[in-house]
Order: structure tokens, then sequence, then C-alpha cells
């Protein structure tokens, strides 16, 4: 389809968004009143209904935006835990196409919104993971592993993109643009054109945004928190990446490490291996598990767990070869270090720490830990982070992983050149992370959730950054931003962990209700799951198994009576 005739300037087009929403405020979109808090309440959406989705290709006529399709998608063409997500509306597009100056590559925001016949007055960014690169479907994850619901199938408009290029490589990153809309600048172009779109096909502006992701898409979403407060009401932070190039220059020192240490040259998983990693697991078990008064192999007040175990003294040291159930001395003094924080050559630690949990001895932790550092961090420090990045006609990610310099890496993801006028310690960080008066202020809420085996971005470092919101609020975050961390979980799912939970509901009841969340159920993922088995799940656990998830710093607490596989059974304490 040939691009639309621009009918608005990109400041027009602003202009009406800002517009739109001032109106929503005032007459059934703004505050109800307060909440038990003193903060703003924000009302409940009044809904709409399509009247046709096929028109929207010549109705829908926006600044810098070609619309290349829009499609009619019957019920049940998508499922979601096998149950049919209703008939919407497709459509698709892409934003400033353009030819690099830098590369000569063509570039575009590529776009897909899903806008149900019966809307419920409310708009969601799904905030996509990895490099992105590729527009997958516009559904809106709702929190954990094997979801049973989405955003789609609740009624809101959900829109996904590519964040500005059309392949999830890191050849993007040669050209600089590219690498602000990954950053943060799709995001803000998005967001004015979505919610001018919603208001063609739906005749008014969405009342109620939120915007949500896990991994990279829980970074995009606290960038959001942070740059674009004003344009949304709810955001559902996941595993969050939100120091993204030093936690992947951390994942490197890492796999220099495990190098180091392999038995197999080039193997990484042979400088520590699976029987080596559940040795260690049981260890930490044998520690933690009881503390919280039930033994189930989960660990859940994650802070008496670090105090309680030591690698050196709670794991056996190999006296000769090791065989699985040791870890020889040199081991236990790397992955003693990287545990405790990767350092600069001077000693300097510049990422977080990792808990000590269960979960060290899945196929996800070894994904992270030994496949990432050489085939994906490789490439996003070197092509994407660095200024000016690697030679792209010569770069060897696994050479550059396994042989270049840690201090040199972090040097020039902080640097600018002439070309690369803003560093990746910019684009890609929320500014200033703690600072969030402008969400708390009008209302909106966060929910933030984390692995504590997640292998590729610490829940220590969440862990620190909601230490750092809470002393910015008088040492009480709790009235507009909560923090549950879920144990055993790997990377936003999986992991011997009760992984599958919805949090976009409460999130929602607690913008638009005042309901604070004093606690979300999340259930075991055993077999015959509806949203798939999390093979994970050990086999004397209830394939049911729910645990309460409980907002730092409290954690779950075994009662003293009950089933140890039911969520009633426990308290936040």
């Amino acid at each position: 389809m040939k691009s639309r005739d621009t009918i608005l300037t990109l400041s027009q087009l602003a202009a009406a968004t800002t517009a739109a929403l001032l109106l929503s405020a005032c007459a059934g979109g703004g505050g109800d009143g307060v909440d038990a808090s003193g903060l703003p309440r924000l009302s409940i959406p009044t809904g709409g209904s399509l009247a046709s989705c096929t028109d929207l290709a010549t109705k829908i006529q926006l600044a810098n935006t070609t619309i290349t399709g829009a499609n009619s998608i019957a019920a049940g063409t998508l499922t979601i835990a096998g149950k049919p997500v209703p008939a919407h509306c497709q459509v698709t597009g892409r934003m400033f196409d353009r030819v690099s100056t830098v590369d000569g590559a063509r570039y575009a925001i590529g776009f897909e919104m899903r806008l149900p016949l019966n809307w419920n007055g409310r708009f969601f960014y799904q905030a996509n993971g990895g490099l992105d690169g590729s527009v997958v479907p516009a559904t809106g994850q709702v929190g954990g592993g094997g979801p049973l619901d989405s955003a789609l199938n609740m009624g809101f408009a959900v829109i996904s993109s590519d964040a500005g290029h059309g392949a999830a490589t890191p050849v993007f990153g040669i050209d600089p643009q590219a690498r602000l809309d990954y950053g943060y600048q799709a995001a803000g172009k998005l967001t004015p054109m979505a919610k001018n779109l919603i208001q063609i096909a739906y005749g008014k502006a969405p009342e109620r945004s939120y915007f949500g992701g896990c991994s990279n898409g829980g970074r995009h979403t606290m960038v959001a928190a942070a740059r674009y407060a004003d344009q949304y009401d709810g955001f559902l932070v996941g595993d969050p990446g939100f120091r993204l190039p030093l936690a992947a220059i951390a994942n490197i020192a890492g796999g220099q490490a495990y190098a180091a240490l392999a038995s197999t040259p080039g193997d990484l998983s042979t400088g520590f291996t699976q029987a080596e990693r559940s040795t260690v697991e049981k260890a930490v078990l044998a520690k933690c598990d009881a503390l919280d008064g039930a033994t189930d192999g989960l660990i859940q007040n994650t802070q008496a767990c670090q105090a309680a175990f030591d690698l050196n003294r709670d794991v056996p040291t190999c006296t000769a070869t090791r065989d699985g159930t040791c870890l020889s001395a040199a081991q236990k003094t790397a992955i003693g270090r990287l545990f405790a924080g990767a350092t600069t050559s001077t000693g300097t630690r510049f990422y977080s720490s990792f808990p000590y949990d269960a979960g060290l001895s899945t196929g996800n932790w070894s994904f992270w830990k030994f496949f990432s550092p050489l085939n994906l961090d490789s490439g996003a420090v070197g092509l994407i982070w660095q200024a000016p990045p690697e030679n792209l006609a010569t770069f060897n990610g696994a050479q550059f992983a396994l042989t270049g310099n840690i201090d040199s890496m972090l040097a020039r993801v902080g640097a600018t050149t002439s070309v690369y006028t803003e560093s990746a310690l910019s684009f890609m960080l929320p500014p200033n992370p703690t600072n969030l008066s402008t969400l708390k202020n009008r209302g909106a809420k966060m929910m933030v959730y984390h692995g504590t085996a997640d292998p590729i971005f610490s829940s220590d470092d969440t862990t620190a950054w909601y230490d750092g919101l809470r002393a910015a609020n008088g040492g009480d975050a709790s009235n507009f931003a909560r923090f549950y961390r879920v144990p055993g979980m790997n990377h936003c799912a999986g992991g011997p962990a009760t992984d599958q939970f919805d949090m976009l509901t409460p999130l929602v009841n607690w913008v638009e209700r005042g309901q604070a969340p004093d606690s979300v159920t999340a259930s075991a993922r055993g077999a015959g799951n509806a949203g798939g088995a999390n093979t994970d799940v050990p086999a004397n656990w209830s394939a049911s198994r729910t645990r309460p998830l409980c907002p730092y710093p409290k954690a779950a607490k075994y009662k003293g009576s009950g089933s140890i596989e039911d969520a009633a059974s426990f308290s936040c304490e």
C-alpha cells in the first residue's frame, strides 16, 4: 500500500494527543478523588465499539505513518491457554521510513495494533524483549510464564513494534538513529500515533493507558516510566534489564571466567557443569529452604539465604578430579566472584551481585551463562552499544567475548563520538530511575516482578533500585510502586518456581479502583497446565502448587499448618 498523504505534522499530532488526554482527564478519564494513601485515584474508563475494520485502511492518515493493512481477525484465530481470543481488527504499518546516511540501510518503526470489536477503553503498549527487530502479535503480556490471559483478550487495544529495525540482529547498531529508537525513541514516537489511531477507530481516545513487558521489555517499561510517565497510567515491569549494557558486559566477564575453568576448551558449560550446579543448588537449599518455615524447594527470604549460605564452607572442595559432587578451589574463587558481582581490572564492581537460589541447574540458566556471552551479548556490546562500534566486516562475536578487554568495553559503552552523539548508558538506561515523581503524583502505579534465579539480569539489581526508590520517597514507595520477587524463577519464566501469574489485573485495579495489591497468587505449571507445562517443576510438587508473591521487603512465610501446596497456608511478613 502506498504511503498516506501526511495531514498532521508531528507537533500537531502530539498536540492533538495532549488535548485528548486533557479532555479525558476532565470528563470521565481523570481522577475520582484520592486513594487510601492520599494519591490521586484514576477513574475506570468507558469502552467503545469498533464499527468497521477494513475502512480504517483509508481513514487512518497520520503524520510520518504508512498504514499497510487493516484486517479483520476472526474469533479463535489467536488463542490464549486454549481459549479463543475474540474477533478483532489488526492494523499494520510503519513510521519514519528512511535510508540511513551511515550504513545505507532502510529503516522504519514497524508496528501492528490489535483493536477489539468490544473495547474496554484501555490501551496497552507491549514492550518486546531481546533485540526487538520483529513485530510479534500484539496480545499484551499479563506477567509470568505460560499466561492464561492477555490484554487483548481482556479488551485492551494493544500495540507491538520492532523498535525501529527489521531484524533481530545487532547490525542495526551501526546506524545511530536506530540505536536511539531501540533505546527509547520508538516508544515516544509510537505512543501519540497509537492514541490517535484509537481515536479514529473508536471515536474516542483511550482513557487509561498501560505499558508492560519482560526482560528488555521490562527495560523498555522502566524507561517509559522515567521518560513518558505523563502518557501512561500503569507500568508492568518484568525481570528488567534496566542496566542492559552493563549486565551484558558482566555476562561476558562471566563467559571469560567459565572459559578459563572449562575442562573442554571452547565449551563454557564444562567450566560449571550441570552436575556441579545441581550440587551447589542442593547445598543452597539445605541451608535456606526451611528459613521460611516450610521445606518445600522454594527460598522465600532471599536476604536471609545469602547470610546463611557460604560457597566455600557449604559446598565440598574437590581433593582430586572434578566429578560433579564438589567444586575445585579455582571454581570456588571464580564463581564466588561472579555471584558477588562483576568488577573492573581494579576491583570496582560495575554490575550487581546475584543471589544464590534454587534454579541453577536448569537449561535456562545454562543458556544465558554459557551461550549468551559468545552469541548474544558480544554483538550487542560490540555493535549496538560501543561508540564507535566494532568493524562489522571483521567482527567475530565469540572472539570478542573471550578475548575482549572488559575495561575497554565499559569505557566505550559510556562514550560518544561525532556520529554516535548519545552514549549507550544514556539511551538504554532510564534517566533518574529513582525519581518517579511525575508517575506518582498523577496517580499512576508500577508493579515490578523478578525471578530470584534469573541468570542474566540480577534480582539483586532490581532490589537495589527499589531500595533507592524507597529512600527517595521517605523510606516507603509502596503507595505507587511495588516489587515482587519470584522465588526460583529463571529469566521471565521457568525454573523450580510458581511462575504463572497475572499482574495486569491487580495493576488495573490499583490504578482505577485504589485496591493496592498486598500479594499476587502465583501457580506452578505442572503437567496438564493450560498455559503449558514447566519442565523445571520438581516431581514431588503438586502440579498446581500456589504461592503468594509478596511485595518487598515482605516475604512469604509458612503459617505452621495447612498444605504446603496452597498459597493460603502462607502469609506475607
